[in-house]
C-alpha cells in the first residue's frame, strides 16, 4: 500500500511537471491593428495574441518607439478547459500614436521565441478628408515659434466635441528641456465648424524654455469613451462604450540663446518694474528703524529666474534686512512673479543723504533692447535723536507764573509735574492774599509755604532720579549696542577680527571687480584691523573713493558702457592702492585712541 501511494505522488507530479511546461510554451503570436490607414492625429490600437502561457511582460514596445509614440499598454490572460483540453491565451493591447505623415512599418514582435508579421501603415493628413465632418478632434497653436531663452510662450490647445463624452482625460504638451505650467482653468463654450456644431473646451499652458536650439512641442493627448453607435443593448445597468484617443499637432519652435554683450543677469520679459513702499515723508530720526519694502515685478517668467535686487546705502545706517519673499501668480494668460524684500534702516546720525537709486537690468522682449527698471535717488533728512530737545519743547509748552520760575527743574520731568510745582505756587500767592483772622493769615501762609518746599523738593528729587535713570539706561544701551555690532549676520566665513584673513578677502573682491560684495568686505577688514576702534578721519580716503566708485556704477548715464568700465577699474586700483597704504599706516602707529565711530558702511 505504501508502494502504491508513492508511485501515486511520483506519476502526479511528474504530470504536473509536463503540464506546467506545456502551458509555459507559446505555439503562435499575432499582431492586429483596428485600422488602415489612419489621420495624423488619430491613434492606432495594437493587439498582439500570444496562444499558449506567457509571462506578462514578454511584451516588449521599445521596437515602435522610432515612428510611433507609445500610449498606455493593457495585458489580460484567458484560459479555458474543454474536454479536459486546457487553452491558454494572453493578449497585449496598446495605442500608438503616429510622429509624422507617411508609411511606416509595425515592425515584428517577438513573444517567448514566436515571433509576429510585419505590418504596414500609412498616415494620411487630416486635410485628406475635410469633407467629411469629424466627431472628435484636438487643434493646437502658440503665439510665438521663435523666442529667447527663458521667455514664455502661450500653447493654447482646443477639444472639439460633436457629442457628450462619458469621460476623458487630456493630457498636458510635453517639450525637453522646458518649464510647462497650465494657466487657469478650462474654458468650454460652443461653436459650428465645417457646418457642424461642437463643444469645445479650451486650455491654456505657459512653456518656459529652460535651454536653447530647436524643439519639438509634442501635442498633447486626449483620452476618452463614448457611447458605442448601432448597440443594440436596450436595458442593463451599463452602457456599452468605446474608446477614443486624438492627439494634438506637433510643433517646432526655434529658442535663441542670450544675445552677446549681456553682463546682467538674464531677465527676459515684456514688463518689468520696481517699486518701494515707505513711510510718509522723507524726514526721518536718528536712532529710530524705519522700514523699507522693494518689489521686483516682471511679466512672463517664473519666480526663479528673478534676480536679487541691488540696494546700496551711505554710510552712516545700520541695515537689518529680512528675507525676501517671491511668488508667481497667473494672470490675463501670463505669468507674473514677484521678488519682494524688506529692510530695517536705522539711520545712526542726523543730516541730509542720498540713497543711491536702485536699478535692475532686463531685456525687452518686444523691443529686444536692454532696459532699466528704476527707483530714482532719493534725497532723506535725518534728525537728531528727539529725546535731545523734548524737554526745551515742554517747557515752551508749559504756562509759568508770574512769581516763580522753572528754570532749574531739568528737562526731563514731565509737563505735569511742572505744572503741579506752578498750582502749588499759585495756592501759595491766593493764600497769602486771602483776608481773614489774623491767626489764620500768620498759620495759612506759613503753612502753605511749608507745603509747597515740601512738594517741590520732591518733585525735583523725582525729576533728579528719572534724569539719571534715563542717562543710566542709554549708556547701557549704547554699550551693548557696540558690543553687538561685530556680530551682525554675515555669509562671510571668515572671523571678524582675523585682519590678515579679511585682508585678503578684501583684495580679492577688488580684484574680482565683485561691487556687491565690496562693502561687506571692507567693513570687516576694517573692524579686524581696528578692533572695532575706528577712527573716522583716517578712512577718509578710503570712503570718498568707495563714492566715488558707487557714483560711477549707479549713474544714470548708460550709454557708453565700455568707458564706465573703464573708469570703474581705475577707480578699484586706486581704493587697492589706498587700502594698502593705510594698512601700512596703521601698523605702524600705536592705535591706543579707543573713540569709537559708527561702522564703515555697514553690510547689507
Amino acid at each position: 500500500m505504501k508502494a502504491l501511494l508513492q508511485s501515486t505522488c511520483f506519476i502526479f507530479m511528474l504530470s504536473t511537471m509536463l503540464s506546467t511546461n506545456a502551458f509555459a510554451d507559446v505555439n503562435a503570436v499575432e499582431a492586429t491593428i483596428d485600422r488602415n490607414p489612419v489621420m495624423i492625429d488619430e491613434a492606432i490600437r495594437l493587439t498582439i495574441t500570444a496562444d499558449g502561457s506567457a509571462d506578462r511582460d514578454a511584451f516588449d514596445s521599445s521596437p515602435l518607439l522610432k515612428d510611433f509614440v507609445v500610449g498606455r499598454t493593457s495585458v489580460s490572460s484567458q484560459t479555458s478547459i474543454v474536454n479536459f483540453d486546457t487553452k491558454r491565451t494572453t493578449v497585449w493591447t496598446t495605442t500608438l500614436f503616429p510622429r509624422k505623415e507617411g508609411t511606416f512599418t509595425i515592425p515584428s514582435l517577438t513573444i517567448e521565441g514566436k515571433s509576429t508579421k510585419p505590418i504596414q501603415v500609412k498616415v494620411i493628413p487630416v486635410q485628406e478628408q475635410s469633407n467629411v465632418a469629424r466627431d472628435y478632434f484636438v487643434t493646437t497653436d502658440i503665439d510665438i515659434k521663435e523666442a529667447y531663452l527663458n521667455q514664455q510662450l502661450l500653447y493654447t490647445v482646443k477639444l472639439f466635441l460633436s457629442s457628450n463624452i462619458e469621460r476623458g482625460s487630456l493630457q498636458a504638451p510635453e517639450m525637453q528641456n522646458a518649464e510647462i505650467k497650465q494657466l487657469g482653468d478650462d474654458k468650454q463654450y460652443t461653436d459650428i465648424v465645417n457646418g457642424r456644431r461642437y463643444q469645445i473646451i479650451e486650455r491654456q499652458f505657459a512653456v518656459v524654455p529652460q535651454a536653447s536650439g530647436e524643439f519639438t512641442l509634442r501635442g498633447p493627448v486626449f483620452t476618452g469613451e463614448v457611447m458605442a453607435a448601432n448597440t443594440n443593448q436596450r436595458f442593463g445597468f451599463f452602457n456599452r462604450t468605446q474608446q477614443i484617443n486624438r492627439v494634438g499637432p506637433d510643433i517646432t519652435v526655434n529658442i535663441k540663446p542670450i544675445p552677446q554683450g549681456i553682463d546682467y543677469p538674464w531677465l527676459p520679459s515684456e514688463m518689468v518694474r520696481v517699486d518701494e513702499e515707505w513711510p510718509q515723508g522723507d524726514t526721518f530720526v536718528a536712532g529710530e528703524p524705519v522700514t523699507r519694502i522693494i518689489t521686483l515685478t516682471a511679466l512672463g517668467v517664473v519666480e526663479e529666474q528673478l534676480p536679487d535686487i541691488p540696494e546700496f546705502y551711505p554710510p552712516n545706517f545700520k541695515l537689518y534686512p529680512d528675507q525676501s519673499n517671491t511668488t508667481t501668480v497667473e494672470k490675463d494668460q501670463s505669468l507674473i512673479s514677484q521678488r519682494q524684500t524688506s529692510l530695517a534702516i536705522i539711520p545712526t546720525q542726523a543730516g541730509n543723504f542720498v540713497l543711491p537709486e536702485i536699478t535692475v537690468p532686463w531685456f525687452n522682449t518686444l523691443t529686444q533692447q536692454t532696459e532699466y527698471a528704476t527707483i530714482p535717488a532719493r534725497s532723506i533728512t535725518v534728525a537728531p535723536a528727539s529725546g535731545v530737545n523734548k524737554g526745551n519743547a515742554a517747557n515752551a509748552n508749559t504756562p509759568v507764573s508770574s512769581s516763580t520760575t522753572v528754570e532749574n527743574v531739568p528737562n526731563d520731568v514731565p509737563s505735569t509735574a511742572a505744572q503741579s510745582f506752578t498750582d502749588a505756587d499759585n495756592k501759595t500767592n491766593a493764600s497769602n492774599n486771602a483776608s481773614g483772622d489774623a491767626n489764620t493769615n500768620k498759620i495759612a501762609p506759613l503753612y502753605w509755604v511749608v507745603t509747597g518746599v515740601f512738594i517741590a523738593l520732591f518733585i525735583i528729587a523725582l525729576a533728579g532720579w528719572l534724569y539719571t535713570y534715563r542717562k543710566l539706561k542709554q549708556s547701557r544701551t549704547f554699550g551693548q549696542n557696540s558690543s553687538v555690532k561685530h556680530v551682525v549676520p554675515c555669509s562671510n566665513a571668515l572671523t571678524s577680527f582675523d585682519e590678515k584673513a579679511q585682508y585678503q578677502n578684501l583684495m580679492s573682491v577688488i580684484k574680482a571687480k565683485d561691487i556687491r560684495s565690496l562693502s561687506p568686505s571692507l567693513k570687516h577688514w576694517i573692524n579686524a584691523l581696528t578692533a572695532g576702534n575706528v577712527k573716522h578721519s583716517q578712512f577718509e580716503s578710503i570712503n570718498r573713493i568707495v563714492n566715488e566708485l558707487y557714483a560711477l556704477r549707479f549713474s544714470a548715464n548708460k550709454s557708453d558702457a565700455s568707458v564706465q568700465t573703464t573708469q570703474i577699474t581705475k577707480v578699484l586700483e586706486e581704493l587697492s592702492n589706498e587700502v594698502k597704504r593705510t594698512r601700512n599706516e596703521w601698523k605702524r602707529k600705536d592705535a591706543s585712541d579707543s573713540h569709537t565711530l559708527s561702522n564703515l558702511y555697514p553690510a547689507s
